[in-house]
């Protein structure tokens, strides 16, 4: 995994890209890789997404949860959990009523 992410491993399509009107060889790209700042970013802003919604995310969340279980359409009630929950929690939430899939290996 380490090996694919730094580049060491090229998967085409994944971590390797080519250009449909280059020539023959191999054409190598540099991998652009989020800023320390920009991740901190992002781990801030979840931390206030949670803290803004604290008192209504659970709520959203068993709404979702009711709506999977019911076997109803999961699309809309989705459209108005993401408005208060992380693509975290919604997943933990649906993990939660429907398992979770895992590859065999």
């Amino acid at each position: 995994e380490h090996r694919k992410h730094s580049g060491e491993l090229p998967i085409i399509g994944v971590n390797t890209f080519l250009n449909p009107n280059a020539g023959d060889g191999v054409v190598v790209i540099d991998m652009i890789r989020a800023s320390d700042e920009s991740k901190q970013a992002q781990i801030d802003d979840l931390a206030a997404l949670h803290a803004r919604n604290a008192d209504v995310a659970p709520a959203a969340l068993a709404r979702l949860q009711e709506v999977a279980l019911a076997g109803e359409n999961v699309f809309a009630e989705l459209m108005e959990t993401v408005k208060v929950c992380s693509l975290g929690q919604i997943s933990e939430s649906l993990f939660a009523v429907g398992g979770q899939y895992r590859r065999s290996m």
